[in-house]
């Protein structure tokens, strides 16, 4: 058995192997959970808690804590197997570039079972991939032991697990996938989820063999700077994440001036769920007083400044500039880019604003636009009462491009909001927002048919200002031009995928194509009959066929898809007829097929008084002649020392005079026929002498 877990009903099971014995056995959820749904603590065992990926990381994993087993959907249909994430670990990353993606899981032990899937969580809960099948990107769930990974190696996207049943191993699966394609600007991740049971030796995962860019080429940077209520506290937002690690708490890693207020520590929030930050809170040795200042990155203790995840440092001298005033109402300015369809908004404020002073009801604000818009609700990220950004969550998506507008008005609470400083941001403030129309990637096609091969030529619409078109013909054959033709066989089962965006929204639509206009002319029929008696011949031609032509090779012929049966004269000599079946399609295709038939002389049973084994071609050979029907047939031949020299129960079967590969002299030999009539049921039994004549 090759996973972990199958479902009987309603309820998952328990399978167990025991030296390639399956034996299955029914549990109720709850006890399959405690035997295998394991806490995950560890970061990187979580999707929230995934390792950042830079392209050219190679992670060393050197144990697999057990832990997880949540169910993973998959594209693998009613195979009776459940997959999860069975002591997992998760890596999360951005495409640069699209293109094509190669990675590599190598064991330390050869005999440990690695699967992994792949997932697009672009603008999506990231929980959504443990319901969600549509975010599936690719997958190899093979039950075989190795190095697994996807490549060029790979035929396929999605090889699903095998099982095996009474000690009976399943198929063999890839180990490799075929490289998924990446989109620019998407997010994916990855799960590698660890088979072979809690002992294991880990692995190492590499990046490479691919198109595709997962390697942000952004430097690192300080990004912005603010400054709490009091000015005891500085408030660093960093370009991108960067590793924690790379963080001194003692507040090392950067400078203030003028003056002697100093930086006393600094932390992370999100470090202690994640291997990465992308803001920072100084605490000061005491508050700053009105004025100028900048703050400047240097090298703290550790010796290097901040470093992003592909180990890249901000260079030392950057530096911020700010002021200290007195604090006024934190503007409604800073919107989130939004991604289609969005179904939310999302602000972030230079102060964090006191959540007590959101209505929930989203009352604060009034959205406008080309089409109506209904806010159901507001919320901020809360902690210690307050939160640096507010999400409206709209009654709809919002599917019409086009301009709108975020009004601030005074909500049902009384007021609009408040930020930590106590100060109401004043009503009337406004910011405007715009999105593109949602886009569709259905496809149409039309077949031209030939006899052994179609062409299907494939266009999309456009529709909606797409200008990126991504074919994908069964994973073999791909085209980024709005409009593509391609050649296939006259029969058989095709996919052809097509993914469109017009840089604001991305779609995907998939096609399965079934051709079978090629025809193919067949039938069957005796090698061999007796004169007078009927010759049947069965139509086995496959195809969209509309019309048939027989010929018997006796000046007869046939229209009927089924003819009925022939009968060939005796002509007083063995005669060989050609019998041709001609078969055409609606699109007037026609394929032909022909069997020779031999009508014997006659089918009176006899053995030849004498026979010339000389290799003339006349009379070389003893046997029954015309034994058509001669049923359960026995003849032999003996010398005359009553030595058997020949044994057969084919009467096609011949003697050609020799012994063991000798040839034996002139001279007369005894035969004995026994048979069965194939007509009259009755068995014949004969004797006689036939002479070798050399």
């Amino acid at each position: 058995m090759q996973r972990n877990s199958i479902f009987i009903g309603q309820y998952p099971a328990i399978v167990t192997v025991i030296k390639g014995i399956t034996s299955i056995i029914p549990v109720l959820l709850l006890a399959f959970q405690t035997v295998r749904a394991q806490p995950c603590t560890n970061l990187g065992q979580t999707p929230a808690t995934a390792f950042p990926v830079c392209g050219t990381d190679v992670f060393t994993q050197t144990s697999v804590p057990p832990c997880g087993n949540n169910l993973i959907p998959t594209l693998c249909g009613n195979d009776g197997l459940a997959y999860g994430d069975l002591n997992p670990y998760w890596y999360k990353f951005t495409c640069f570039k699209s293109g094509t993606l190669g990675f590599l899981i190598d064991p330390n032990n050869d005999g440990d079972d690695y699967d992994w899937q792949l997932f697009d969580v672009t603008d999506r809960t990231i929980t959504d991939i443990f319901v969600d099948p549509a975010m599936i990107v690719a997958y190899d769930w093979s039950g075989e032991q190795g190095k697994t990974g996807a490549s060029n190696a790979g035929t396929s996207l999605y090889v699903c697990g095998t099982s095996s049943v009474n000690g009976v191993p399943g198929p063999y699966r890839p180990l490799f996938s075929s490289m998924p394609n990446l989109i620019e600007g998407h997010n994916y991740l990855l799960l590698i989820s660890h088979f072979s049971g809690d002992q294991q030796s880990g692995y190492k995962l590499s990046f490479g063999g691919g198109t595709a860019s997962i390697t942000d080429t952004t430097a690192p940077a300080l990004k912005s700077i603010s400054t709490n209520c009091d000015a005891t506290q500085l408030r660093i937002k960093l370009n991108k994440k960067m590793k924690c690690p790379s963080l001194v708490i003692d507040g090392s890693d950067f400078t203030l001036s003028p003056g002697n207020i100093t930086v006393a520590n600094a932390v992370a929030a999100s470090c202690s769920i994640g291997f990465d930050m992308d803001s920072v809170i100084l605490d000061l040795s005491g508050p700053l007083p009105p004025g100028n200042y900048t703050l400047t990155a240097v090298d703290g203790t550790d010796g290097n400044t901040l470093k992003d995840n592909c180990d890249r440092t901000i260079p030392v001298g950057a530096a911020l500039s700010f002021s200290v005033t007195t604090p006024q109402p934190s503007p409604l300015d800073s919107l989130v880019p939004l991604k289609c369809a969005p179904d939310k908004l999302r602000f972030i404020f230079d102060r964090p604003i006191h959540c007590n002073s959101i209505a929930a009801n989203g009352s604060d604000f009034i959205v406008t636009g080309p089409t109506a818009v209904t806010v159901s609700s507001a919320s901020g990220e809360c902690t210690d009462g307050v939160s640096t950004s507010i999400t409206l969550q709209f009654a709809s998506p919002l599917y019409t491009g086009g301009t709108y507008q975020v009004q601030l008005v005074r909500g049902t609470d009384g007021n609009t909001i408040v930020n930590e400083c106590d100060l109401e941001t004043p009503v009337g403030q406004s910011v405007s927002f715009a999105i593109k129309d949602t886009v569709s990637a259905a496809f149409t096609y039309t077949i031209d048919m030939g006899c052994k091969r179609d062409t299907i030529n494939y266009t999309h619409n456009g529709d909606n200002g797409v200008t990126q078109w991504l074919w994908n013909f069964d994973n073999t054959d791909f085209s980024n031009a709005q409009s593509h033709s391609k050649d296939y066989p006259a029969a058989g089962q095709f996919t052809a995928q097509l993914t469109v965006t017009n840089g604001f929204c991305t779609d995907s639509s998939l096609v399965n194509i079934a051709l079978d206009n090629e025809v193919t002319a067949g039938f069957t029929a005796p090698d061999i009959i007796c004169p007078e008696d009927s010759a049947s011949f069965i139509n086995n031609s496959k195809g969209p066929i509309d019309s048939w032509t027989w010929t018997f090779g006796n000046s007869h012929t046939s229209v009927l898809e089924s003819p009925p049966a022939e009968h060939y004269p005796m002509t007083g000599k063995e005669t060989y007829y050609t019998v041709g079946l001609a078969v055409h399609s609606p699109i007037g295709c026609t394929e032909t097929a022909s069997k020779t038939l031999r009508v014997l002389s006659s089918c009176y049973i006899a053995v030849p008084s004498a026979f010339t084994p000389n290799n003339d071609g006349k009379n070389d050979y003893l046997y029954p002649l015309n034994a058509l029907k001669a049923d359960n047939l026995d003849f032999r031949v003996f010398n005359r020392w009553g030595q058997l020299v020949f044994h057969s129960k084919n009467w096609l079967t011949k003697w050609d005079g020799t012994i063991n590969g000798t040839p034996q002299g002139t001279g007369t030999y005894v035969w004995i026929l026994q048979f069965t009539h194939h007509d009259t049921g009755k068995k014949v039994e004969m004797k006689g002498t036939s002479t070798l004549i050399r």
